[in-house]
């Protein structure tokens, strides 16, 4: 559905069936005049699959992650409602009995991940403890009243009435509405209590389902720090009064520190609460994790370049620590390299792609003869004819699968001989290290030297542990090339154990005056037996086949610059509109382009005010050369009422995207806002 205005805004339409019309598009995107090897669906049928794998796998990913600290929240929840079913007249428990017990989960200022934890927490607490467990954000909750509302009536599930319900709130829910007050809610829990006890007399302490007899009342502050202080205290206060007929638990989602608590809660009502403290994973931890399992394994055929990861990378680190955003700034490049790599049907397991490459037509042969990756061979290899070519893909797509087999293991050796060095000279997390792997021969920069002499410097046993964590990296490996270098490796360990220990620190010593001692020639050559796996993929034959690297696109994809878009569509229409009467010189704009155009590219002429009328004037000139009048006519740029509003609305549009302002110096000019471009 479009709409006649230019500018961009907020339009409610009726929806309709989103899943189904997305899937077309997605389709069409792959299938659309671009596809020059007629292969749009293979390709589109690959990405999905590959997409749906990332999708699962970081599901799973993010359900392991959680499992402990998901399961720490679960004891200390089942903690709490035994001690509610099992209060005593001691002292100590009647001040416990006083207290709401409360869960401080920090998740860090990862915010966008958050919400996957509280649906599995909130999943988890049905399942296993209770049915009454409830989550609220603050920007349903600005007030008491609407705090209490939403917790009721996700409680009770029906309509809850508010003393200015039909003035605020206009809620008209089909169910029986109760009074919004903790006291209707005692009263309901009550009843359910009983309706329970009727239908389940189980006198063991437990219910058919599972649940306790009395199971809590679990609150969960998804964004503990954005609540308004004076509604959590009020809340707090109300709740702790019914905390002997209302099993309460809460629970603080927090992204800062635990100290928020004590900056917005005064000790008044702080010592009302039992508060234990939970904290999840780092999500740099957990970014670690994504990268090993998605991005560093032969498992998976679609790669990132070094450039790529970077930006992905450096957007996380620098924007919002989400791994969520991460995960889909990868899908967003898996997108992007099979719509524009035709090749990329290639990019699948080895049995599909091996049959790809047989059916090869001779518009594909041509295409993989123009890679820069092939072209380089040919110069080498003069004899590889086009007849032969498919066969020669097949041996290439082989040899780059070996070489992904080996190039990973290895690289997670030499991450495990160098994350423990001083000043970490090849970068403390395995990702800079597949980075400088993937742009250069690391072997040849001064932070390998650099690295490869500390190593040189590590006493035995560390040395011999170290390289015998290298070698339990490789054993999973099945591949030739692994077996034989973990076959050396584990040759060296043994001369390295032979050395005897008390002559040790004398070839130690030694090595200062006689480099080739036996014991830098053994060092020296295992850790040289890695570097021969660790070549730059860009060196290996149809590596664009499934690699992207087209960083630029990605970073305009993933960082809008909102003044940039809007500048560009004001400046050249033709950019978005791909209208051809719109095609214009740089820095001029058509007499037909829209108004807000005309408009802008007028007031880009003017000073730091701009007069009303005269811009008007100017605008009217421009538009009536549009409409093709005779410049030595009476009317060419006579301004009338359907101008006039034209012009009005403009400005107005140009005033709502912050280009011009009104202005008390002169009430006949605006003031101007912006100068220069982006």
């Amino acid at each position: 559905m479009s709409t006649s205005s230019v500018s961009k805004g907020c339009f409610v339409f009726k929806p309709g069936s989103k899943k189904r019309k997305r899937t077309v598009a997605v389709d069409e995107y792959f299938t659309d005049g671009s596809d020059d090897c007629g292969n749009g669906r293979e390709r589109f049928n690959i990405c999905q699959t590959l997409w749906e794998k990332i999708k699962m796998d970081t599901e799973v990913l993010q359900e392991e992650l959680n499992t402990k600290i998901l399961d720490s929240l679960l004891d200390f929840i089942k903690r709490c409602t035994s001690s509610f079913q099992s209060r005593t007249d001691d002292w100590t428990s009647h001040m416990r009995a006083s207290e709401i017990p409360t869960a401080a989960l920090v998740l860090g200022v990862n915010v966008p991940d958050h919400d996957v934890t509280f649906q599995s927490l909130s999943e988890l607490l049905r399942k296993s403890v209770t049915p009454f467990a409830v989550s609220v954000q603050a920007k349903e909750c600005a007030a008491l009243k609407n705090l209490m509302q939403k917790v009721l009536e996700r409680l009770m599930g029906v309509g809850v009435t508010l003393e200015d319900d039909e003035e605020d709130t206009g809620i008209h829910l089909p169910h029986k509405k109760v009074s919004c007050s903790v006291s209707a809610l005692s009263q309901w829990y009550k009843s359910m209590m009983k309706t329970r006890a009727i239908k389940s007399p189980d006198k063991t302490g437990g219910s058919e389902n599972g649940f306790s007899q009395s199971p809590p009342i679990i609150v969960i502050f998804k964004d503990f720090e954005a609540f308004n202080p004076r509604v959590l205290q009020d809340f707090i206060l109300i709740c702790n009064r019914y905390i002997q007929e209302l099993p309460f638990i809460f629970i603080f989602g927090i992204a800062t520190s635990p100290s928020t608590i004590q900056h917005m809660l005064p000790h008044s009502v702080s010592s009302l609460l039992c508060i234990e403290l939970f904290q999840s994973l780092p999500c740099t931890q957990h970014l670690a994790t994504v990268i090993d399992k998605l991005i560093l394994t032969s498992q998976f055929p679609f790669k990132l370049s070094s450039k790529v990861l970077q930006v992905l990378v450096s957007i996380f680190l620098y924007h919002d620590f989400s791994v969520r955003n991460f995960v889909k700034g990868l899908q967003l490049a898996l997108l992007e390299h099979f719509h524009s790599q035709p090749l990329s049907v290639l990019c699948c397991g080895k049995n599909e792609a091996l049959l790809y490459a047989q059916k090869l037509s001779h518009q594909d042969v041509e295409m993989v003869r123009q890679l820069p990756s092939f072209m380089s061979i040919l110069k080498f290899h003069s004899m590889l004819v086009l007849n032969s070519l498919t066969e020669v893909c097949q041996r290439f797509l082989k040899d780059l699968r070996k070489y992904h087999k080996n190039y990973y293991p290895v690289l997670k050796c030499l991450h495990s001989l160098t994350s423990s060095l001083p000043k970490y000279p090849l970068g403390k997390q395995i990702r800079e290290l597949h980075i400088s792997c993937m742009e250069k021969n690391v072997w040849e920069t001064n932070e390998y030297e650099s690295a490869m002499q500390l190593l040189r410097l590590l006493a035995k046993d560390e040395l011999v542990l170290s390289l015998r964590k290298c070698a339990d990296i490789l054993k999973p490996d099945k591949t030739k090339k692994m077996k034989s270098a973990l076959q050396q490796l584990e040759n060296y360990i043994a001369k390295f154990e032979q050395l005897d220990s008390k002559y040790f620190f004398f070839f130690f010593f030694f090595f200062f005056l006689n480099s080739t001692t036996n014991y830098f020639k053994i060092c020296s050559s295992a850790i040289s037996l890695l570097r021969s796996y660790l070549t730059p993929p860009e060196l290996q034959p149809l590596n664009e086949v499934c690699y992207y690297s087209s960083s630029g696109v990605l970073r305009r994809h993933l960082n809008a610059t909102p003044r940039t878009s809007i500048q560009t569509a004001l400046s050249h229409p033709f950019y978005y509109l791909q209208n051809e009467s719109l095609k214009t010189d740089a820095g001029t704009v058509s007499n037909s382009a829209p108004d807000i155009c005309i408009a802008y590219k007028l007031h880009l002429e003017c000073g730091r005010l701009i007069n009303l009328f005269d811009w008007l004037e100017a605008y009217a000139t421009v538009t009536s050369a549009a409409e093709g009048k005779d410049p030595d006519s009476e009317d060419f740029g006579k301004v009338d009422e359907l101008k006039h509003a034209r012009f009005i609305q403009a400005v107005s549009e140009l005033e709502f995207l912050g280009f011009v302002k009104s202005t008390k110096q002169k009430t006949d000019h605006v003031a101007r806002l912006t100068w220069g471009g982006c």
